[in-house]
């Protein structure tokens, strides 16, 4: 079965290969080049489903099942922000230390730094038939030094006390079995074997 994910990034297809391979046996995991689609997608929705389902809708054009992911760090006591904009929190697409520092910043003095990391994964199938969304998360607190130079964004802030380590600290195989994309990926894969995709 070939699912063209929303994405040109490697390394994130890659792990949605890895990981998705091991629910259902003979997938393959194509990028947007694969499948012949160009240009960027806007992703205007107000929610990480929203802008999932957006992305997924652009990848099911090619005829395979179409895959969109929105992920990003929710933070208690800022009302759920940063969320959608994780990435450009403090402005600039993917400046991952100007984004923590404001982060640092806005929780100065403040005692709950619980927070969850969201991960959403929308599935659009191209024959018309209905289109599916999971949620996955990873829940958290955000502490006021960096731990960790693995991971990337926010993960050196992001400390997971079941593993009592920032996930900046964990390996790429801890990460991969407590992070919210796995978890949102292992109930993408459930959704998929109870509708016996082919």
């Amino acid at each position: 079965m070939k699912i063209v994910l929303a994405s040109r990034n490697k390394h994130k297809i890659s792990e949605l290969q890895t990981l998705l391979g091991k629910y259902i046996e003979g997938i393959e995991i194509l990028s947007l080049d694969d499948a012949g689609i160009y240009g960027e997608i806007e992703e205007n929705g107000n929610s990480f489903s929203e802008n999932a389902l957006i992305k997924a809708k652009a990848a099911a054009v090619s005829g395979y099942i179409g895959i969109g992911d929105d992920s990003g760090l929710e933070v208690t006591a800022l009302g759920g922000a940063p969320g959608i904009y994780s990435a450009r929190y403090a402005g600039g697409h993917g400046d991952d230390a100007a984004n923590n520092e404001l982060l640092l910043k806005n929780l100065v003095g403040v005692s709950d730094r619980s927070a969850r990391f969201v991960c959403a994964l929308a599935c659009v199938f191209p024959d018309g038939r209905e289109s599916l969304c999971v949620l996955g998360e990873a829940k958290g607190e955000i502490i006021s030094e960096y731990r960790g130079a693995g991971g990337f964004g926010y993960d050196p802030l992001f400390y997971f006390p079941p593993l009592e380590k920032t996930f900046g600290e964990l390996t790429a195989e801890e990460k991969n079995k407590v992070s919210h994309r796995s978890d949102a990926i292992k109930k993408l894969a459930e959704a998929l074997r109870s509708r016996e995709i082919k």
